[in-house]
């Protein structure tokens, strides 16, 4: 491997670290309330997770489990009770959802105030006309990833490839706003490889495993990968092929370790971000 690995674990163990220390100094108890509907094992895995993070932070976590048959109108009354609950400063619906209830009525029904995901139209509206208010994590965390490193995106190609709400939008929205020249590709991209082969910066999102190779990364280029798939023999990759892009990449994500432990950083920070804002 000839490429300076980005290890996001210790970027995220110090991110918390300071999330911690702003809260302490602003003497602020900072609420998020989780809603975690039916016993996916990922979900309920990851929102563990985000409690532990932020108990550590200072930041009161709950979470509040409901059934896999839970009606839409009770999960939008749910809300309602969030949205106006004085305690609670971030709301987050762990996605995704059963099949009945429709995630966008879902996200609109959260007060844009405390959409800790950055999901809802009016959080999205702003990112894309630049100015970023509550953001979604993953992308902030690439950004903040791409800060610790040394690596500006200023004036710089960019590609992201992948197209999704969640993280190819939104992190090309940051790129843009950063001063990077932004290209969206996927897999319908005519000639993917070479697109790939013109960022300085490649985003690797697109949720296929170890779909990027190494031939088609520019010698020198930062690549970032997003993406986490288990195979069937049960490792975890990413959606690059991270020995043989390793080998060309000037720096490198890794999967585990690399995007995925800044997602609930950059949780965290939202949270703190939205207690400092309703409190003026």
């Amino acid at each position: 491997m000839t490429a300076r690995l980005i290890d996001g674990k210790a970027v995220a163990a110090a991110l918390r670290a300071d999330v911690a220390r702003r809260v302490a100094a602003a003497g602020l108890s900072p609420g998020l309330a989780v809603v975690l509907i039916g016993d996916d094992p990922a979900s309920a895995v990851y929102v563990r997770t985000k409690d532990k993070a932020a108990r550590e932070a200072g930041i009161g976590a709950r979470t509040i489990r409901l059934p896999t048959d839970t009606a839409q109108a009770d999960l939008l009354r749910r809300i309602a009770a969030l949205n106006a609950d004085p305690a609670v400063d971030g709301i987050l619906v762990q996605l995704p959802l059963p099949q009945g209830i429709d995630p966008a009525a879902v996200i609109a029904a959260i007060d844009p105030a405390k959409d800790v995901d950055g999901f809802h139209p009016l959080n999205v509206g702003a990112l894309a006309d630049g100015r970023p208010r509550l953001v979604p994590c993953t992308p902030l965390g690439v950004m903040k990833l791409l800060e610790a490193a040394g690596i500006s995106p200023r004036g710089a190609r960019a590609v992201v490839v992948g197209r999704s709400s969640i993280v190819g939008r939104p992190m090309a929205a940051l790129l843009l706003t950063a001063d990077a020249t932004v290209t969206i590709a996927h897999s319908r991209t005519r000639d993917l490889p070479a697109e790939c082969r013109r960022a300085d910066i490649l985003v690797a999102a697109v949720g296929r495993p170890e779909m990027i190779v190494g031939d088609w990364v520019q010698p020198g280029a930062t690549v970032i990968d997003v993406g986490i798939n288990r195979l069937a023999d049960g490792r975890l990759v990413g959606d690059t092929a991270f020995s043989s892009c390793a080998a060309v990449a000037g720096a490198i994500t890794p999967v585990p370790g690399g995007v995925g432990p800044m997602t609930v950083a950059c949780l965290l920070e939202n949270t703190l971000t939205a207690a400092l804002a309703r409190r003026g």
